[in-house]
């Protein structure tokens, strides 16, 4: 009986590696092919005007792709700065919910939550929630977190200095770059019937008010989808209860 115990700690100790190489070959590969899209990012902010500062800045600091391209794209087509930011703002907003959602997960000490909250974005979320317990779950956000932040901001930097000696970005189609990538990242997220409902009244929105407002503005107009969805979604369910209860 003594024997036992050794044989399972044998068997199954061989099992736990590679469920760690797996977590860390899942989170190279997304903090690679999205920290890539760095250099778009940094392509397009020089295109729209940003020095060299400015948009490593928005790399180091801001870190979330999304608000980083729409306050970018804003900038680039005349909008308003205060605009801009407010647009971009809106975005990154998404990430305190994810916040909400890691920190029970993860458990960190709080001397490490300033830190971590600042990696706290889709990429590193979407890994982290996948894994099966906390162990898992922090190895995945650490490793997603840190490639994604390292090459982001180098690619970021090479993106704006490449963008010197390319010249006018529109003669290289490089202003689609950012809304490319954008669409990329957005694509994902999409696999739900009231993600894709919110993204097809997001679009309505920005398409109709696109060319009556200023630059900028469509971004914030688009934010009402989600509520709008959210709301006709409740009022569905709370039609139909009372037929399925029967």
């Amino acid at each position: 009986m003594r024997d036992v115990p050794e044989q399972i700690e044998t068997q199954t100790d061989p099992v736990a590696l590679p469920a760690d190489s797996a977590v860390v070959r899942d989170a190279l590969g997304v903090g690679v092919a999205v920290g890539l899209s760095g250099f778009a990012f940094g392509v397009t902010s020089a295109g729209a005007g940003l020095g060299l500062l400015q948009t490593c800045a928005l790399s180091l600091l801001v870190f979330t792709g999304a608000s980083q391209f729409a306050l970018v794209g804003a900038l680039a087509a005349g909008g308003n700065p205060f605009t801009a930011a407010a647009g971009a703002f809106f975005l990154g907003v998404r990430n305190a919910f994810y916040g909400l959602r890691l920190s029970g997960l993860l458990g960190l000490p709080r001397a490490v939550r300033p830190l971590a909250a600042h990696w706290v974005i889709d990429e590193t979320s979407a890994v982290a929630l996948a894994q099966p317990d906390r162990r898992t779950a922090r190895l995945g956000f650490t490793v997603t977190g840190l490639t994604l932040y390292v090459l982001w901001n180098l690619t970021t930097l090479l993106g704006v200095l490449g963008a010197s000696a390319l010249g006018d970005t529109d003669t290289w189609g490089l202003d689609a770059a950012g809304p490319a990538v954008f669409l990329a990242l957005l694509a994902p997220m999409l696999s739900g019937t009231v993600e894709r409902a919110v993204a097809a009244l997001g679009v309505l929105l920005v398409l109709l008010s696109q060319p009556v407002l200023p630059a900028g503005v469509p971004v914030l107009v688009a934010a009402l989808a989600a509520p709008v969805v959210l709301t006709v979604r409740g009022r569905v369910s709370r039609t139909t209860e009372p037929g399925e209860r029967r």
